[in-house]
């Protein structure tokens, strides 16, 4: 088991920490916690959308740019990494030669949940997300096979639950067609 050196750390001293590790932490209080290796379906479900989001950010010529790993401060001393953010030039233009923590909400932020992350996805990251004001969240979870979509309304998440064959409807990409059952199989080898 590896422990972080660290006891409390602020947010400014994050954006610049290196253990030495190729360990990626979060910052939840003023504490870093450490986040386990993504399996091999993740990577392929992120993988996935990073494509998809990619391919239609391109066809519609949107001024956003798509990123895996991409961390979000969602607090005073916290900050999140998120499996896939899609954000605006300018948003990556002010952090081009800096950390990439984004202060200001990006556009879409997608999760794709594990065992070791359903309360975190679900319900951590789900209030610090409608606290920052991020308009639209995705929760990917393979474990279900459902994706939740959360459309910001006055200050709170509207979850719309899409499952097998349903498309997933989207503020913020409307013309994009992806079924559930998509997502899934790209999330085998078979």
């Amino acid at each position: 088991m590896v422990s972080t050196p660290v006891t409390s750390i602020t947010f400014e001293e994050y954006l610049t920490y290196d253990d030495g590790s190729d360990f990626h932490y979060e910052l939840v209080d003023g504490k870093l916690e450490l986040m386990n290796p993504p399996t091999i379906q993740h990577f392929l479900i992120v993988d996935f959308f990073d494509t998809a989001l990619k391919a239609e950010i391109k066809r519609c010529s949107s001024p956003w740019l798509c990123f895996r790993e991409s961390g979000v401060r969602t607090g005073r001393n916290k900050s999140r990494l998120t499996d896939l953010c899609v954000v605006t030039l300018e948003q990556a233009r002010e952090l081009l030669n800096a950390s990439a923590v984004f202060q200001s909400p990006p556009l879409l932020i997608i999760e794709v949940v594990s065992p070791e992350s359903v309360k975190r996805d679900y319900r951590h990251k789900r209030s610090e997300y409608a606290a920052l004001e991020v308009p639209e969240y995705w929760i990917v979870d393979p474990l279900q096979g459902k994706v939740s979509v959360l459309l910001l309304e006055d200050g709170f998440y509207e979850e719309t639950v899409f499952t097998a064959t349903g498309q997933i409807g989207t503020r913020t990409f409307p013309e994009l067609a992806i079924a559930v059952d998509q997502v899934f199989t790209a999330g085998n080898l078979s």
